[in-house]
This record gives C-alpha cells, structure tokens and sequence, in this order.
C-alpha cells in the first residue's frame, strides 16, 4: 500500500492519538507502530485490519486514501497565530488530511456539479483585490454585503466543514480534493469571523493554488476585506466612525468592527490616532476579546455534505453503504454525510 506509514500516523494524529495508544487499541507494540508509520516494516493483512479497525477505518481507507499533504499557507498561519502550540497546528492539518480522505473516496462514487465555478489568479500579475473583485463578477453577487457567504462557496463546489478545533488562535486550513477545495472552519468562532476565515480562505484558494509569494497571508487578507467589503461600496460608511456607527456596519456587512477599523484604516478612511482612538474604546468595555452584535448575524449553516449524502440515499444507498464508501468502518464516526431526517407523517 502507498504511502501506508505517513497516512498511519495522519490518521492517529487526527484522532489525538499517541503510538503507545494505538498500538493498545490494535494489540501490536508501540515499536511495531513505530516502524510500520515509518515505513521500516510492511505489516501482515492482520495487522492492518486491527490498525483500521482500532482508529474507526476500513482496509480501503489506506489503500485509497493517497498522499497526505499539507494545508495550504500553513506556515504562513503558523508564523501569523504563534500562540498556537505546532501540536494543535499538527493535528488539525492531519485531521483536515483525513477528511479530504474520505471525501476523496466518495468523490469516486458520485460526480460533484458545480454552479459556479472557482478562478485562479496569479498573484504577481493581479492584485487580491482585484481578483476579488473579479471573483465577485464572475459569481455574479449583488452590489454591497455578501449574503450567506457559505452558501457562495458551496455553490462553487467548496465543501466546508466547520469543527471544534479546541483553540481559539486558530481559525481555519484549507486543501484540494480532487477538482474541489475543502475548507475546514472553527466552530468556536463567531459567525462574522467564520466568515472573514471563510473569505480568507477563499483569497489563498484564488490566489496561491498554483503560485505563492512571501506575502501569501497578507493577500488572501486583502482579498477577503474586498470580496466582503468592496471599497467603492463600503467606503463611503467608513469615513465618520464612532462605536455606535461599527455596532450598525457590523449588522449590515457581517463582519467583525474590528475588520471594519481595519478596512477604513487601509483605504485611508481613518487616522492612525482615531483607529488607536477606537481599539481603546473597544479595549475598555472589554470588546476585543467578545465583540457585541455578533449573536444578531445569521449563523450560516453548511448543507453541501447532507446534500451529497441525500442524493445518495435517493440512489438507494444506505448510511452503512455510504460509510463504507468514505472510509469509515463504524457508519457511527460518518458525521459528515449524513442525510437530513425527514419528520414522520400522518397518514390517514
């Protein structure tokens, strides 16, 4: 099997698990572990049934699963959010590995139409903002905030998966499967700054796909402020602000009021002393850490996975088939394709 040892070990780290733990759960020795993520001993059709069978997976999960890889600009958000330990940064990454995994594996069972469709840009020949605002024509958004940003991102074939990622300094990785990117998101993060992770994401997906720059964060930023903030639009509503004012343009736009001071500062809106002037206010009533208004913004709710999953289940599959087909021994561990439940009717 290709690649057995580095998907081994993507898979234990993906489950929080050490080799000891694994070896445990398999009935081998750590050593043995050792070896075979190593790749220094091949282990007997036994073995890896007890492995797969030990961390939730078929036999076919490894055989399938192809190259672990890493998430797109995941140094450069290392180097960014350097509170977070390398340990968190690593078992999210083999977690977001095993997940493009299984879905790799469905993705051979069904074919995946997109309504839209996701350009690519050099970033030395375009600018974030204007392949932002490029990617904006091409999806044909309204004029003004981005409704239901999610919802545009799926239509575009992006599957996006929001977890617990037990931090809160990290806030989101991305990577390819097959023709259509997957987006793992952090659960804890309020809607608006899902949505700028969201954004964020979409700008590296757009941007450094095929290319990259030593400034790869510092555009996929740029990117995300103008698909979700369009300075011809937003800048008119940025040039008088007071708390009151961001409190309005977060309802309105979705985002932070931290990224709104930070929009009106890049375009030149505000002073360096009023931007200081307003994180001071923020800091004050303890707003830089839990901002208000974000409980009122409208959760956005992924349905890409549950739509693959229902269109599977009107092909007849059952959930233990559709299981199966992504990798998961227990149709229990499949959280993600899952059908929606329909409630009972009364016949009469």
């Amino acid at each position: 099997m290709k690649d057995f040892g580095a998907v081994l070990e993507t898979s234990r780290r993906a489950e929080g698990l050490t080799q000891a733990e694994l070896a445990e759960r398999a009935g081998v020795t750590q050593a043995a572990v050792h070896r075979y993520e190593k790749e220094s001993r091949v282990p007997s059709d036994d073995v890896v049934e007890r492995l797969a069978r030990a961390l939730g997976l078929t036999r076919a999960f490894f055989v399938h699963a192809g190259r672990v890889e890493g998430a797109m600009a995941v140094d450069a958000h290392m180097r960014r959010q350097q509170t977070a330990k390398p340990t968190a940064w690593r078992k999210l990454e083999a977690r977001l590995n095993v997940l493009r995994m299984h879905t790799g594996m469905l993705y051979e069972e069904i074919s995946l139409s997109a309504v839209h469709r996701l350009p690519t840009f050099d970033p030395l020949d375009v600018s974030p903002a204007e392949a932002a605002r490029l990617v904006r024509m091409q999806w044909r958004l309204p004029v003004g905030p981005v409704r239901n940003l999610t919802a545009w991102l799926e239509s575009a074939g992006c599957l996006v998966i929001e977890e617990d990622f037990g931090t809160s300094r990290v806030d989101g990785l991305t990577q390819w499967v097959s023709d259509h990117p997957l987006i793992l998101v952090n659960a804890q993060s309020a809607t608006d700054r899902k949505r700028m992770t969201l954004a964020h994401e979409l700008g590296h997906l757009v941007l450094h796909s095929a290319d990259v720059t030593p400034h790869i964060e510092l555009e996929a930023t740029e990117f995300g402020a103008e698909f979700l903030m369009p300075a011809e639009v937003i800048g008119p509503q940025l040039r008088n602000l007071s708390l009151g004012v961001l409190m309005d343009l977060k309802r309105e736009w979705g985002v932070s009021i931290q990224a709104l001071i930070e929009r009106a500062f890049g375009l030149g809106l505000v002073t360096e002393q009023k931007r200081t002037a307003l994180y001071k206010a923020l800091s004050a009533r303890g707003w830089r850490v839990r901002e208000p208004v974000s409980d009122e913004l409208a959760r956005e709710q992924p349905t890409l996975t549950s739509d693959i999953a229902e269109a599977m289940a009107q092909r007849g599959l059952t959930p233990e088939q559709i299981a199966a087909l992504a990798g998961w021994a227990d149709p229990a561990r499949n959280t993600l394709f899952v059908a929606p439940s329909r409630p009972l009717r009364a016949v009469r």
